[in-house]
């Protein structure tokens, strides 16, 4: 894991990125799904930040809207390299053009991830010839050395997707994601679709790729055990909003929101004489459509009080590099993997 800079290679202020839920024969608008909503976050270069929590709250959506996959709803990412600093929300398709190299994807699924009509030259060839112009011997050359890096040998190039296995299609969709020398990639759930042994492995070109080429990750995970082995820092998400950001050993050695303590509850620990209880949570996630008033996780909070149901919390410093959304923080003695 690398040391986190002081200066952040991105800056997320105020997001939020709602979906129109719309009825009737002329789809008119009568709510809408707030899938990202008010986060505020902050990416430092050549850090790998892990983005965790439950299906539905948000990760995908936001990882999304960093690399503007998405148009945010409202709100500010914004950009720096060198001396230039620039909002990417309310850029348009050309606009964004110089940037797609630089902020990269990596999706979930490396089955429906690959277009199963084009070689692998074809798809690692393509984003150098979008964005770089680049042509002939030249993107099969750098074809080449991708695949080297990766762990492929380069006479796969004229192959299908369908040749591959699902562990050698992951690495061809990270070979895709490093073609135009990125400087932040979004991994989504880039390894939770694969066999555990296949799993090790990506995860230490992962950190490898990282050490080489200098990358900045976002890496978004249910699983907290991967997230604690490959992450810098944490962020943990509930139905749109931040709740947790600290460092991985922070997060997991002393959590200060019950959501992430629930959540460290679940995490295996190797130790057999531990018996920690698992933190079971009542009810279910809440629609983000109509989440509830207050702090969003206060109807299945042990700890909840009055003022959680009436006054959202505000994401705040309570140590050093340590921010929680939570009223009662600084009073609760939570539990983590190691308590």
């Amino acid at each position: 894991m690398s040391e986190v800079r002081s200066q952040p290679i991105m800056q997320v202020r105020n997001l939020r990125m709602h979906f129109p839920v719309r009825s009737g024969m002329f789809g008119k608008a009568k709510g809408s799904v707030k899938a990202v909503d008010d986060v505020s976050l902050s990416l430092y270069e050549h850090e790998t930040l892990g983005l965790v929590g439950e299906s539905g709250c948000g990760k995908t959506t936001l990882g999304r809207c960093l690399v503007r996959a998405y148009q945010p709803t409202a709100g500010e990412i914004l950009y720096t390299e060198g001396d230039t600093r620039v909002d990417l929300t309310p850029l348009e398709k050309r606009d964004l053009l110089p940037y797609r190299g630089k902020l990269r994807m990596i999706c979930q699924d490396p089955y429906t991830s690959l277009n199963p009509r084009m070689t692998v030259l074809d798809i690692l060839g393509e984003p150098m010839r979008i964005l770089e112009r680049a042509s002939g011997k030249e993107v099969e050359a750098r074809v080449a050395r991708l695949l080297t890096q990766v762990g492929l040998r380069p006479e796969y190039m004229r192959r299908y997707p369908h040749a591959f296995s699902g562990g050698q299609r992951q690495r061809i969709g990270i070979a895709h994601a490093i073609a135009t020398s990125p400087r932040i990639i979004v991994a989504d759930e880039a390894v939770s679709a694969l066999d555990v042994s296949v799993r090790a492995q990506i995860l230490e070109l992962f950190q490898q790729l990282a050490a080489d080429l200098g990358l900045t990750f976002l890496f978004v995970s249910h699983d907290l055990s991967v997230v604690e082995y490959i992450a810098d820092r944490v962020a943990v998400m509930y139905v749109g909003h931040l709740v947790e950001v600290a460092t991985t050993a922070d997060l997991y050695g002393t959590p200060k929101h019950p959501y992430t303590e629930a959540l460290m509850s679940a995490v295996p620990v190797a130790n057999p004489r531990r018996h920690a209880e698992r933190i079971v949570l009542e009810g279910d996630v809440p629609n983000p459509a109509n989440p509830p008033s207050g702090c969003t996780f206060h109807p299945r909070c042990r700890y909840a009080t009055d003022v959680c149901a009436t006054e959202v919390p505000e994401l705040r410093t309570v140590g050093e590099g340590h921010q929680v959304a939570c009223h009662r923080a600084e009073e609760l003695s939570l539990r983590g993997v190691r308590g």
